[in-house]
């Protein structure tokens, strides 16, 4: 980014005063979205489809930033809002809170990407005492002009004036106590009246000023109101949540308004709101999907505050708007060939678009819609990868519930985001947030959300709503963050102030108590229900074929997609596994190898003696029997492993943490001697013990004496690893397999180190040849895990075949973090600053180490053209880091098991989206 200051120039240097800050709906399309915002974007791509939109003009995200960085709107903008609210009200034939007959418009944020509830939106902005007059004679409504006069107040105050929104909420619901109602629409218009009265002293009080009766002061209040929503604490937390940068800033539409909740004529019926989707978003499956609500306005549905009826019922309510809403979704799909949402209100029997999105959708819902796109012929594959994700394929991977098992079903609310949730019941998003730091596992239980409860639902397993639908805020932003949510279980009574739920039959459920929510059903149960492995983990297995009676259609998908990818991907993807159980599981997985077997892990359990025995070895003698008793197991282990991956590569690190990881620990033993020294206990061994621990404490040890500094100052070590290999390799030659074993050197920081053990490696592999008469061909490498061997790759490549690298410790040491200190200590301070959007341990940092990496790649490969280079730190798995290993021309990720869908899912949308990025 620039490092300009100057509020009157841009990003770019131009002179603001040169740039264009408002776009009237018909000038934008939906290419614009880094200027208009989606929402502005879409509403003028809308506009020129020639779909029935509302009049508007959107402010461009360049004048939010220029506000948020000076403080200031840009000098220019008042005149091009006051022209462009010029030409809306010559179209619209009335003014801006005209007292007879008013134009109302609504202020609505819309960022680059979706943040469902995130920033701020006020409605009817252009009432006031005397336009509401005007608004009820023409309308001829009383309780419509009042209705939405309290409205504005009510959402005035609390976005644009900072009034606790509780106060209104509070004197609404004493209003329809008074009545003695329930629901807002059975207030009359006198008693709307007397609650605009209570509004504005509300407003008063709290905000220090009059509710501002001019309308062009409303408006310019609202759009800085919507600016300043861009830096909220939520808008925050939620781009952290989603990798959103914090740059962007938001656009605002100024849109005429159209009113659902204006009432029916002896000519016209009344209308409604409700949002709609081409597709079910829960599901993917094709149909009618969405809420409508009769005499609601703008927000109503979002809010989930009222339960809406199935969009499907609006056919029996106004069938005129329910086909042309059909043809419209019909024509917006094809258009943007995706699912969409989409916003609409009805006003007297005349539908209008207020919105329109490509659709959140759940994981499964992203896989199905990708396959169904493709047969429809609307998208090819290489479209279809980019529109589903490895994050998605790892959620579908999750256990589900095994209903087989006895369950106690209390409820059943509506599918809005799948999964498999089990927590503690809480009724609040801070106890949430406290519950999750300390360890538990909750699901936060609320009559609706809102965005202020985003950080709670971050920290819950799941959500659990008693009100709304499949697009109220719960399920929107619930279905964007991957979380488990049920909404509008209506059986359930949730009493968020004395923190409990009733369920049918009267059962109460105390804040504590345990309960199971089922994102793909539904279903609500009491207590812990075990979860069985998903079908898509079946299929990995080989357990569950797409092709079978059994498969469903999920299944069917995934299959589809993985094959997309694997037949578009550069990248190879291998396992990190130490075992042949893990070989195996890794090559049902779709592994083409092992990129990291940690040898470590073979001289755990019963061998821990033997490495004692070595560790405490006073004579050559002594050391060389040891290394003798680990040779056979050594050996063994490899047998297996190379017989799993028959045919494929498998890269075998030499011995890598610091020798005392296999030693007891040094309280544990000193309180052992403390206590055979008092009994007068024979305590010989534990003595050397000790004195072995002491003898090789290191205060870092991450940086001490491990990897090849152990190959190099333990003689034999190394040479043993190398010969048990050697003998593995020519074992499984004698039964006709085709082993392909490659030996990895690590921690290595200059090329001496690996010539050294390189010279002495390939002097055992000789001998093993000669003994078996078997010719080996094992490739000797290097993992790059130092600053100093990626500066240097070019020297170590002249004695290296290939290069692994070890992001794990690259990170650790260029950084200088040690991993296990600071995860605990201040990272979860620099997330929340904003230093990291996420932990370098989790995906790649490409300005510091994957520098290193992109330099050392082409290092290597500039001594040695050949160079096989890879990677098996974890960040193998990860979606985004696989991305920047194919752009830097690396041959293979490696991963765990479970996680090797994702990599090859993804290396097959790197392929697709890198558009000739790749560095090789």
């Amino acid at each position: 980014m620039s490092e300009n200051k100057d509020p009157h120039v841009d990003q770019q240097g131009h002179r603001v005063e040169d740039v264009k800050f408002v776009y009237d709906f018909t000038e934008g399309n939906k290419d614009l979205k880094d200027l208009l915002g989606g929402k502005g974007a879409n509403l003028a791509e809308m506009t020129n489809l020639g779909l029935p939109v509302p009049p508007g003009f959107t402010i461009t995200t360049e004048a939010c930033k220029v506000y948020l960085e000076s403080g200031t709107e840009p000098a220019a903008l008042r005149d091009e809002v006051s022209a462009h609210l010029d030409a809306l009200e010559a179209a619209m034939g009335k003014k801006l809170g005209q007292s007879d007959d008013p134009l109302l418009v609504s202020v609505r944020s819309g960022a680059k990407f979706s943040m469902p509830g995130m920033m701020d939106t006020v409605l009817n902005i252009g009432l006031s005492d005397k336009s509401v007059q005007g608004l009820a004679k023409q309308a001829g409504d009383d309780r419509f002009a009042w209705d939405s006069y309290r409205r504005l107040i009510q959402m005035f105050g609390k976005t644009v004036l900072g009034v606790d929104g509780e106060l209104f909420e509070d004197a609404l619901d004493a209003a329809k106590a008074a009545k003695k109602v329930t629901v807002d629409t059975e207030l009359e218009a006198a008693d709307l009246k007397k609650l605009v009265t209570k509004f504005k002293k509300i407003v008063k009080t709290e905000a220090g000023r009059d509710f501002p009766q001019d309308p062009r002061e409303q408006m310019d209040l609202a759009i800085h109101a919507v600016f300043d929503s861009w830096n909220t604490d939520r808008a925050k937390l939620y781009r952290r949540q989603e990798r959103i940068p914090h740059d962007l800033g938001t656009a605002v539409n100024v849109c005429s308004m159209v009113f659902g909740n204006l009432g029916p004529t002896e000519t016209s019926r009344g209308g409604g709101t409700g949002v709609a989707f081409t597709r079910d978003p829960a599901s993917g499956h094709q149909g009618v999907y969405g809420d409508y609500l009769e005499n609601a306005q703008g927000e109503d549905v979002v809010a989930g505050i009222r339960n809406t009826v199935p969009l499907a019922e609006l056919e029996q309510i106004d069938k005129k708007s329910y086909d042309q809403l059909m043809q419209i979704m019909e024509t917006l799909e094809n258009h943007y060939r995706d699912l969409c949402d989409i916003e609409f209100t009805i006003e007297r029997g005349q539908l209008w678009m207020l919105q329109t999105r490509v659709g959140k959708r759940t994981a499964g819902a992203a896989f199905r819609i990708a396959t169904q796109l493709v047969d429809q012929g609307l998208i090819d594959e290489a479209e279809a990868l980019t529109r589903v994700t490895g994050a998605q394929l790892a959620q579908l991977m999750f256990p589900r519930f095994d209903e087989d098992t006895k369950v106690a079903k209390v409820g059943r609310g509506i599918a809005a985001s799948p999964g498999a949730a089990v927590g503690k019941a809480v009724f609040d998003s801070y106890t949430a947030v406290k519950w999750s730091r300390s360890g538990e596992k909750v699901i936060l239980v609320r009559r609706e959300t809102n965005p202020d409860d985003l950080d709670g639902m971050i920290a819950a397993e799941g959500i659990l709503t008693s009100r709304g639908g499949k697009t109220s805020h719960a399920a929107v932003v619930a279905r964007g963050m991957g979380k488990t949510c049920v909404c509008g279980a209506e059986e359930l009574e949730v009493d968020t102030k004395r923190r409990r739920m009733t369920v049918p039959g009267g059962h109460v459920v105390e804040e504590g108590d345990l309960i199971s929510i089922d994102g793909s059903t539904g279903k609500v149960y009491l207590g812990e229900v075990p979860v069985v492995p998903s079908p898509v983990v079946e299929y990995f297995e080989g357990r569950m074929h797409p092709g079978a009676d059994d498969a469903d259609e999920l299944v069917e998908a995934v299959h589809r997609m993985m094959a997309f990818a694997d037949r578009k991907r550069r990248l190879r993807v291998r396992a990190n596994a130490d075992n042949a159980e893990d070989a195996l599981r890794a090559r049902r997985f779709g592994a083409q190898g092992i990129g990291l077997c940690r040898t470590e892990h073979m001289f755990l359990g019963d061998r821990r003696e033997l490495v004692e025995r070595l560790i405490l070895a006073d004579t050559q003698d002594e050391r060389e029997e040891s290394l003798k008793a680990l040779l056979p197991l050594q050996r063994k282990d490899f047998v297996e492993l190379f017989e799993g991956m028959d045919g494929l590569p498998v890269t075998v690190r030499l011995l890598d943490p610091p020798l005392h990881e296999f030693l007891p620990d040094i309280t544990e033993l000193s309180v052992r001697v403390a206590l055979a020294e008092s009994r007068q206990e024979p305590h010989e061994n534990e003595l050397r013990l000790l004195q072995a621990v002491h003898r090789l404490h290191e205060q870092n040890p991450m940086l001490g004496l491990r990897g090849v500094r152990l190959g190099l100052v333990i003689p034999g070590l190394f040479t043993m690893q190398v010969r048990a290999i050697a003998e593995a390799a020519a074992e499984r030659r004698a039964a006709k397999g085709d082993p392909r074993a490659e030996i990895m050197i690590p921690l290595v920081g200059t090329v001496q180190e690996l010539e050294i053990v390189r010279e002495e490696a390939d002097q055992v592999i000789a001998e093993v040849e000669e003994a078996t008469g078997t010719k080996l061909k094992l490739a000797i490498g290097t993992m790059i895990e130092l600053p100093r061997a990626a500066l240097t790759a070019g020297q170590i490549a002249e004695a290296a075949e290939f290069f692994s690298f070890g992001t794990n410790d690259l990170t650790q040491t260029v950084w200088g973090f040690s991993r296990d200190d600071v995860e605990a200590s201040f990272f979860t301070a620099y997330l929340e600053k904003g230093i990291f959007g996420v932990s370098p341990f989790e995906t790649i940092d490409r300005d510091g180490v994957g520098s290193l990496v992109k330099l050392a790649a082409e290092a290597g490969r500039a001594t040695r053209p050949g160079l096989k280079l890879g990677v098996c730190g974890e960040h193998g798995g990860d979606p985004e880091s696989v991305h920047f290993f194919h752009e830097v021309g690396l041959d293979y990720v490696s991963c765990s098991p479970f996680r090797i869908p994702v990599a090859r899912l993804e290396a097959g949308r790197a392929a697709v989206t890198s558009k000739g990025s790749d560095h090789r």
